[in-house]
């Protein structure tokens, strides 16, 4: 017989200790032990949470941003590492799935990192580290692309749960990826961003994006959002004279939990900090699916082929297959081979 979990899953809306990774890790235990004692299995924390989005690519020019990109490089974590392991350890004392964003730099490039999102159990175990496959706009100055080998549906406690960084929740073949792997579960992280045009409602347009994921994979969504605090526009207005006036913004933060029909399951934070929580029943998941099921019997897959590539791209391969040719001994002319 077919059994569903039934848990309560919490959002994340806040702020990271601007450019501090270790007090930013410690803000993350924190607020997973919150969540977790208030009853939640599964917490969403926001798109680069770990431990700074970089604003500075919106409101100044690539040069004026330069030296605040050797700033978030110098603050980013390798994956896996000390700072994911101390989060990994509070996800298992507490016995929550977590799902966090982080800047990952690349462990062979002091200058190259990701846009990443990491997936750890309720367990500990990291199941997965996706890094946002398309930069958005004024982002890519800062992130390198990333790679389908981590495009992955997880098998947790709460179903199974898959995720995806902000401007990537409007990829519709990246989300199909999912649906199609069987995604009950889906974390959506994002920024706050005040610095979109003037007619873009960033809190609408992420709703719209995970009422749309959520409607149409019949799945819930869970989306975590960060806000702006006052240490990270004072820690830029000595560089950018506008930065008040460019993030303060309304309508630019905006998490919720989102059930199988598109709506939005009790009241949404907009702005505001906070935790969202929400119960969540899987079982809701089956009856929308006889109407719309798109990966299944509610498609056409003689006439759509959908393939990903999941191979993981890296600088270079080296096939050391065969055995390496012994090395001579090095000798001066007229000497001989020493044995």
């Amino acid at each position: 017989m077919l059994e569903l979990p039934h848990f309560k899953a919490a959002a994340v809306q806040t702020a990271p200790v601007f450019l501090d990774t270790d007090a930013t890790v410690d803000k993350v235990v924190r607020l997973i032990g919150e969540a977790a004692g208030n009853g939640a299995r599964l917490v969403a924390f926001p798109e680069v949470f770990v431990s700074a989005y970089p604003y500075w690519s919106w409101i100044g020019n690539p040069v004026e941003g330069s030296a605040w990109f050797e700033k978030l490089v110098r603050s980013a974590i390798e994956i896996p590492g000390p700072e994911i392991a101390k989060i990994a350890q509070a996800a298992a004392r507490h016995r929550i799935n977590v799902v966090v964003g982080a800047n990952e730099r690349n462990r062979h490039g002091i200058g190259t990192i990701y846009n990443t999102l990491v997936t750890i159990a309720e367990d500990g175990r990291i199941l997965g580290r996706h890094r946002k496959l398309v930069p958005t706009w004024a982002e890519k100055l800062t992130w390198a692309p990333g790679d389908a080998s981590a495009l992955r549906v997880h098998d947790t406690s709460i179903g199974p749960l898959g995720s995806l960084a902000c401007g990537e929740n409007t990829n519709t073949l990246a989300r199909f990826s999912l649906i199609a792997q069987g995604e009950l579960v889906h974390v959506a992280s994002y920024i706050s961003l005040p610095v979109a045009p003037p007619d873009y409602d960033m809190a609408e347009a992420i709703k719209v994006r995970a009422a749309a994921h959520s409607f149409e994979g019949k799945l819930f969504t869970i989306v975590s959002c960060s806000t702006i605090s006052e240490e990270i526009i004072a820690a830029l207005e000595g560089d950018f004279p506008k930065a008040r006036e460019l993030l303060l913004r309304k309508n630019s933060a905006f998490s919720a939990v989102l059930g199988p029909d598109g709506r939005v399951i009790g009241q949404p934070l907009i702005d505001e900090e906070g935790i969202v929580y929400a119960d969540i029943d899987l079982s809701r998941c089956i009856q929308p699916r006889q109407m719309h099921d798109i990966s299944g019997h509610y498609n056409r897959f003689d006439v759509f082929d959908l393939r990903v590539n999941r191979r993981s791209l890296q600088a270079v391969r080296f096939d050391d297959a065969a055995e390496p040719a012994p090395i001579e001994p090095v000798t001066e002319p007229g000497q001989e081979p020493q044995p």
